[in-house]
């Protein structure tokens, strides 16, 4: 009798200590929760970390993260307002804002991940759909940080956006809250993460930015050679004037030469008769050796004074 009214306090301790344990459950900072009875929601949802208690065995806990999560789209060929087709690939980050109403219309993460595959694709097919290539390709209007003409033949290739990549993805994250609010989520951020060209549009990119580069490079070329030509005119110029200068300081000391040394003969030829005869004979003696070699026949009159030093040499 004994052993059994211990196992039966054994028992009843069990069942209290079960029945505790059940009753309570923690929400750490990450979650927030939701009661149900009979599978049907019970008060308010839990968002507050701490202990919490229930009916033991009667209600259910459904948990769900309170942290942002993450949601990655499948690469799509959408065709753009200018009829080019590309393949978009997005991202985006939401997050449980409502654990009731989720609970009520989603029930699990897996469900709400698929139906925000459904809103967020549909939005972006449908706003690629409305803008042209540039809109969705480019963020603003970009300013070429060159000089010159360059400048303005780059401008020339740069088509003018009014719209713009980023406000495209903030439309498609309003218009997706718009749709999400009623599942009790909502998107924190939504972004294009990849855009790849169509083999057909690839081709065409690649062809504009090969004459780009080309009408870049050849006004490069043009302007080279221009700068080029004017180097060498200068130059050319520059080196007349050298040349001239040289010219005329080398005429300058020549002349100077040239009159030192008269002036020099002119001191010698006057100070004897034997002295202008020596000057005679040696100006004589310079000339002939500068106007005739072995080769060359002379007409000479008598009273030449080459004839009449030859007519001395051959006495």
């Amino acid at each position: 009798m004994k052993n059994f009214k211990t196992i039966i306090s054994v028992v009843i301790v069990a069942v209290l200590v079960a029945v505790a344990l059940d009753g309570m459950f923690i929400v750490n900072e990450k979650q927030q929760a939701v009661i149900t009875q009979f599978g049907r929601p019970v008060g308010d949802a839990i968002q507050e970390p701490g202990l919490k208690f229930k009916i033991p065995f009667i209600q259910k806990v459904h948990l769900f993260d309170s942290r942002y999560l993450e949601w990655d789209g499948d690469p799509n060929q959408v065709p753009t307002k200018d009829k080019k087709f590309i393949f978009v690939d997005t991202f985006a980050r939401w997050q449980i804002t409502d654990p009731l109403q989720f609970f009520k219309r989603m029930g699990t993460e897996r469900s709400a991940q698929s139906r925000l595959d459904d809103i967020l694709d549909g939005e972006t097919r449908d706003q690629v759909a409305n803008h042209d290539l540039e809109e969705v390709v480019r963020s603003s209007n970009r300013q070429p940080m060159s000089a010159g003409a360059i400048v303005e033949i780059v401008e020339d290739t740069l088509s003018r956006i009014t719209v713009g990549r980023d406000s495209i993805q903030k439309i498609i994250q309003i218009r997706g809250n718009e749709k999400a609010a009623e599942l009790g989520v909502k998107v924190h951020d939504f972004r294009i993460k990849r855009i790849n060209y169509v083999e057909d549009v690839r081709q065409q990119v690649y062809e504009r930015m090969r004459s780009e580069r080309n009408r870049i490079a050849d006004k490069f070329i043009s302007e080279g050679q221009g700068e080029a030509s004017r180097i060498n005119g200068q130059k050319e110029k520059e080196l007349q004037q050298i040349r001239s200068e040289a010219f005329r300081k080398a005429e300058e000391i020549k002349g100077d030469a040239d009159a030192k040394a008269a002036a020099i003969y002119n001191r010698a030829y006057n100070k004897s008769s034997q002295s202008r005869e020596l000057y005679r004979f040696t100006k004589t003696m310079d000339a002939y050796e500068k106007t005739v070699d072995q080769n060359t026949s002379l007409i000479l009159s008598t009273n030449s004074d080459f004839y009449q030093y030859i007519q001395d040499i051959t006495k």
